[in-house]
């Protein structure tokens, strides 16, 4: 317990250097690297908080899809700021703790460790140079993966994807990101790429926490693989891991992305601006590494590891089932499961949303029969026109989004989309926040802060919800046929812990911007 509370004194007081350091500095823009215009529909700028009186007009002209929202108003985290942090930090350990399936066994220390390595990283992509150099590289490599997709979506449809002329068309625009990207992942796989890079995330997880290799390879492969594709790569063995392992597979899947659809939310989180995509891409990705060692934090106080050090495996082989015979053979394959998944994803979009519509079609009426939207509309200052399922899933989560440190005024928001990415799915609460901060009265669309807008982008980073449940089952239970009823028991254990983890960057990234 000792060395944990260095450890935790030793990286608070090294943040609180990289703050001071960045307070003497021209404040920097979390959402934007560089002070180059940016070309909108009306205007060049590349501050939407102008302070010359001369540019005021131009100011209300600019697009909000366009905001490049500069940190002006950032002057780095301060004590209020890491206390509320930790706050967040502390209650979501505690929540974890509470659904422990064995309390008494939670090795802190390596809890400790997984803590230290999030804040770590979140801290030296914000204000170590070359650390955040190579984040925004590759960052600039998913937005030219977008660019090539869209050469190839423009021979398809022609004109239809002139955002200029016809909008921003989801299926057009977003969904091919996913086929492409799927095939590209898929022969990155045959040529041995991804495999190189998982292994050694894989080698610095059992050296700094003490993992198995099997659980080390899933968890680092989630970073770039789906829930159920990077399973594959420990398929063999699968059935022989214990039930601390088998969750920490189950939660590194809910916690984490997909890289073709982590893709596809640069896509419409940057729209057409290629300065914010690059932006968004460094977040998202940050957020999908940060998610790693928040799973394994998360998973081994939900289910501690019990079985002694010398029973557990530390040298893996991966598989390289499903990946393909040839290049060609690999390309097809990943091209037919890249199909499948943007058929999945479109197909449950359509239908969620127009599930919300009427469930909200109920609720409106019922809201009319007893009086209560107007009531809802002049509590909330008109954010909610009246009862809704996004008002109920507001203030249900608002409590939760306040401990973490979202600000007051848009805790209903953030909460909002905590809540549809439960019910629904991350692509329903990121396309929620793509509209909601680009429409609305407030500084940033409809919030009054650009940190809930970087919040939320963290918080919706994962695949954690209810009908991630039934994937895994089918998915990874189709791989391991005796883990089927342990999937189907710890479902909601591993669940509540990928909501948790992805909770948990949240708060540290929440906490560093200030």
């Amino acid at each position: 317990m000792k060395k944990l509370l260095v450890l935790f004194s030793l990286v608070i007081v090294i943040a609180g250097v990289f703050a001071s350091q960045s307070n003497t500095n021209e404040p920097q823009s979390i959402l934007a690297s560089d002070t180059t215009s940016v070309k909108t529909d009306t205007v060049d700028s590349s501050d939407y908080l102008i302070s010359d009186q001369t540019q005021e007009k131009v100011e209300e002209e600019v697009s909000k899809s366009n905001i490049l929202i500069k940190g002006k108003d950032n002057s780095g985290f301060s004590f209020v700021t890491i206390l509320r942090g930790l706050l967040g930090m502390v209650v979501i350990i505690i929540l974890a703790w509470i659904f422990s399936a064995d309390r008494k066994n939670v090795d802190w220390v390596v809890i400790g460790k997984g803590l230290a390595i999030q804040l770590i990283l979140a801290i030296s992509i914000l204000y170590i140079p070359f650390v955040a150099f190579f984040f925004e590289f590759v960052g600039k490599i998913f937005v030219k993966i977008l660019d090539f997709t869209d050469a190839g979506s423009t021979f398809l449809f022609g004109s239809i994807m002139d955002t200029d002329s016809m909008g921003m068309i989801f299926a057009f625009q977003i969904l091919p990101t996913i086929i492409f990207f799927s095939a590209l992942t898929s022969v990155l796989f045959y040529w041995g790429i991804i495999q190189v890079v998982v292994k050694g995330l894989a080698w610095l997880m059992i050296k700094a926490m003490k993992l198995s290799g099997t659980e080390s390879l899933s968890v680092a492969g989630n970073i770039f693989l789906g829930q159920t594709e990077s399973p594959l790569m420990i398929k063999a063995y699968l059935p022989k891991m214990n039930d601390s392992e088998m969750l920490l597979v189950m939660i590194g899947g809910m916690a984490t992305v997909a890289g073709g659809v982590l893709a596809a939310y640069i896509g419409f989180l940057g729209g057409d601006d290629p300065v914010q995509r690059v932006l968004f891409a460094k977040h998202l990705l940050t957020a999908s590494v940060m998610a790693a060692p928040g799973a394994i934090v998360i998973s081994k106080v939900l289910m501690p590891q019990t079985e002694k050090p010398d029973k557990i495996q530390k040298e893996t082989d991966v598989s390289m089932d499903k990946i393909g015979s040839n290049f060609l053979d690999a390309l097809s394959n990943g091209t037919i499961e890249g199909l499948k998944l943007a058929a999945n994803v479109g197909a449950m979009l359509l239908v969620f949303f127009a599930f919300i519509a009427m469930v909200n079609f109920v609720f409106i009426k019922v809201g009319s029969w007893i009086n209560l939207n107007e009531v809802i509309a002049q509590a909330t200052d008109g954010q909610y026109d009246g009862l809704s399922l996004e008002f109920i899933l507001g203030y249900l989560f608002a409590p939760l989004m306040w401990v973490i440190g979202v600000a007051k005024e848009d805790v209903a928001l953030v909460g909002r989309l905590l809540g549809e990415k439960l019910i629904a799915s991350e692509f329903v609460g990121y396309t929620s926040l793509a509209t909601l901060k680009t429409t609305g009265d407030a500084a940033y669309g409809s919030f009054t802060q650009y940190k809930s807008i970087i919040m939320a982008t963290y918080m919706l980073c994962g695949f954690a919800n209810f009908a991630s449940i039934g994937i895994q089952i089918g998915g990874i239970g189709g791989l391991a046929p005796n883990k089927r009823t342990f999937l189907s028991k710890q479902g909601m254990r591993a669940l509540v812990g990928g909501t948790l983890a992805s909770l948990l960057s949240a708060t540290i990234i929440g906490m560093i911007l200030g």
